[in-house]
């Protein structure tokens, strides 16, 4: 500055050291960053400044200015996409809520007069209405990136879900002629086939944007290196299905995979466990009550399959979630060669028994370490109980075999306090996380009548030296850390469980 003579600001500098100097920023600071002057903005924009984008995106016409300008600097080069369309704004008019999910659920889409859907009030059409533009502003600002490897997009719906076919019943309303719904199949499919380097594609609830067809558009080159491929969508009508074993044969790089559970067959093990193919080293997969209703069990891999799987897929782990499906039918799932090591059961209606849980601990007892059970029921007369009148109790047993375990959480079932207290002396400081809701936690009639002793301080202090640390029972199911919405909470665990290869 004193060699020139003349005053020079920070405006002066090079562009490749502002953009030096910006890497040092957090993405929000960049975003605040660009608005100081046009040299800035254009120097924060630079390429190498945003490899990845992660984007969580309120249902709202006010998210759409700022996603625009966002994706038109970024979209056509960035490396990695992660969008989530969240639901948390959707208002409570219309449906919704645990009884109206129950009632899906448990008995298929619940009706109103003549077999007519419930009216949604008219912000439900607006946010459905915003939702697709939203979508439509990803799509068209990433349909020519050549450089995407790594492309994630979930949308966060199943508040609309819970009113039946979205499709079919309230698509029409916003979208009467389906041209956008078809405008953001092609694009997805264009995006599909320019893609030069992608190897994550993981697209979950986001209504009919994957099609039976749009696995097609990839090449081979492209199909042959893939390493991720989730699929999930509780909209594909009838029996079909987002891949096949057919189109599987071309994924021979597949390192996870994640898919509706009615929708892995018999003949996709069979694909994954050729020598061609290389380990699969995770395997997530959704049980729901709906998909059981619509397509059947009769398709899923026997005994023998997952035993030739695992042969060939030395270090498979598999990760369930099983939401609202019968006993019966659990019984039928769980084989005994499934390498599983997470499994979360959440429920509106449909109860896990003992004997499921009793079966997990005696199968799994070598790779289990995550256990979940959620129950959100709607009558709070009291809460169902595993031990089922047992002298061992199920929970204590799946802490005393599993000696993995290092995550179980339990809202809506009975958890006895002494049971809780051998749970956390069993396994110690190895159970990294215990957190079971206080309306869960009883106690036995003795310890309630025993003056001389606070049940609930000998409870938190017993648990407390069992685990090695302080240990308080959950006083609100919302801080539990699994409490969300249910297809919300897989998707973000099958992201972790995968990526963490």
């Amino acid at each position: 500055m004193s060699v020139c003579g003349q005053t020079v600001g920070a405006g002066s500098l090079p562009s490749e050291l502002v953009v030096h100097i910006f890497s040092f920023l957090a993405g929000p600071d960049r975003l605040r960053a660009s608005a100081a002057c046009s040299h800035w903005r254009e120097c924060l924009f630079y390429p190498a400044l945003w490899p990845r984008l992660r984007l969580s995106l309120r249902v709202s016409p006010a998210e759409r200015p700022r996603l625009e300008f966002l994706m038109r600097k970024c979209g056509w080069f960035v490396r990695e996409l992660r969008v989530q369309f969240a639901a948390d704004n959707y208002p409570s008019g219309g449906g919704g809520g645990g009884a109206t999910a129950a009632a899906v659920a448990g008995e298929g889409v619940a009706a109103a007069g003549d077999g007519e859907a419930p009216p949604l009030c008219p912000r439900w059409l607006d946010l459905l209405r915003t939702y697709l533009e939203l979508v439509l502003c990803v799509l068209t600002s990433v349909r020519n990136n050549r450089n995407l490897q790594k492309l994630s997009l979930f949308g966060d719906i199943s508040i609309l879900q819970q009113h039946g076919s979205i499709s079919n019943t309230y698509l029409g309303k916003v979208d009467p002629d389906g041209k956008k719904i078809k405008q953001i199949q092609q694009l997805f499919e264009e995006i599909l086939g320019n893609s030069r380097q992608l190897k994550w594609l993981s697209c979950g609830f986001m209504l009919q944007i994957v099609t039976p067809t749009s696995l097609s558009s990839l090449s081979n080159p492209i199909a042959n290196t893939m390493e991720h491929l989730s699929l999930l969508d509780n909209h594909i009508p009838g029996n079909a299905t987002l891949i096949t074993a057919v189109e599987l044969e071309r994924f021979v790089n597949l390192r996870s995979l994640a898919l509706d559970f009615c929708d892995f067959t018999a003949e996709m093990a069979r694909v994954l466990a050729d020598s061609n193919h290389v380990p699969l080293h995770r395997l997530s997969l959704l049980v729901h009550s709906v998909s059981i209703m619509h397509k059947s069990l009769d398709s899923m891999p026997e005994d023998e399959n997952w035993k030739a799987l695992t042969r060939n897929s030395t270090n498979l782990r598999v990760y369930i979630m099983a939401f609202d499906v019968k006993s019966d039918d659990m019984l039928k799932i769980l084989k005994p060669s499934i390498p599983l090591e997470r499994i979360h059961f959440d429920s509106y209606i449909t109860c896990v028994s003992g004997a499921v849980v009793d079966l997990i601990s005696r199968q799994y007892d070598k790779f289990l370490t995550h256990f979940i059970l959620m129950n959100d029921v709607i009558d709070m007369s009291g809460f169902p109980d595993l031990s089922d009148n047992r002298n061992e109790d199920p929970l204590v047993l799946l802490a005393w075999r599993c000696t993995r375990l290092s995550l179980l959480a339990v809202h809506g079932y009975t958890v006895w306090a002494h049971n809780l207290i051998a749970i956390a002396r069993l396994r110690g400081s190895d159970l990294k996380v215990l957190e079971v809701t206080e309306e869960s936690i009883d106690f036995d009639q003795g310890e309630l009548a025993d003056q001389d002793v606070d049940p609930v301080h000998n409870l938190i202090e017993q648990v407390s030296l069992g685990l090695g640390r302080p240990w308080h029972a959950v006083m609100d199911i919302e801080l539990l850390s699994v409490f969300t919405e249910p297809t919300r909470h897989f998707y973000r665990e099958m992201q972790s469980f995968s990526e963490g290869i």
